[in-house]
């Protein structure tokens, strides 16, 4: 079994959906995990970690780099 890594950590679901999408485009696997333990009377849209195999870490860096848009992760609109 392939070492998977935290390549980022998404600000919510949406977010690592988008990066997991970006990465799936690019032939890199990943998985979406909860940053943060889950409370039941907590917000459902926590934060995700993106991990992706330990080999492979370089790569999926320069993917969503090179897919995303150059303010996209910054707040600009």
């Amino acid at each position: 079994m392939t070492r998977m890594v935290q390549m980022t950590i998404a600000a919510d679901l949406a977010e690592a959906e988008e990066i997991q999408a970006m990465l799936h485009a690019a032939g890199i696997e990943c998985e979406i995990e909860q940053a943060t333990e889950h409370h039941p009377t907590g917000l459902d849209d926590a934060p995700q970690r993106v991990l992706v195999p330990e080999a492979e870490i370089e790569a999926a860096q320069e993917a969503v780099e090179e897919l995303s848009e150059p303010d996209e992760f910054l707040g600009d609109e």
